[in-house]
């Protein structure tokens, strides 16, 4: 068993009236990184899961959730 990262990282830039390209130029990386987290096909790191937090004005725990998978 394993366990995989989802992320609600759309949710709550949604709620803050805020675009990727916004959310991106805060945290310092590129659009398609925010693209890509918010479509679960990148891990971030701490620090980048901590600044998408802070601009967010959310807990890390509360943007990035990890639930158990079946490995076959």
């Amino acid at each position: 068993m394993g366990e995989k990262m989802t992320t609600l990282i759309k949710e709550y830039r949604k709620k803050c009236k805020m675009s990727q390209a916004e959310l991106a130029k805060l945290v310092g990386v590129r659009r398609e990184t925010i693209g890509r987290l918010e479509k679960g096909k990148y891990n971030p790191s701490l620090k980048l899961a901590m600044d998408i937090s802070r601009a967010l004005k959310a807990k890390v725990e509360d943007i990035f959730k990890f639930h158990k998978v079946d490995i076959a």
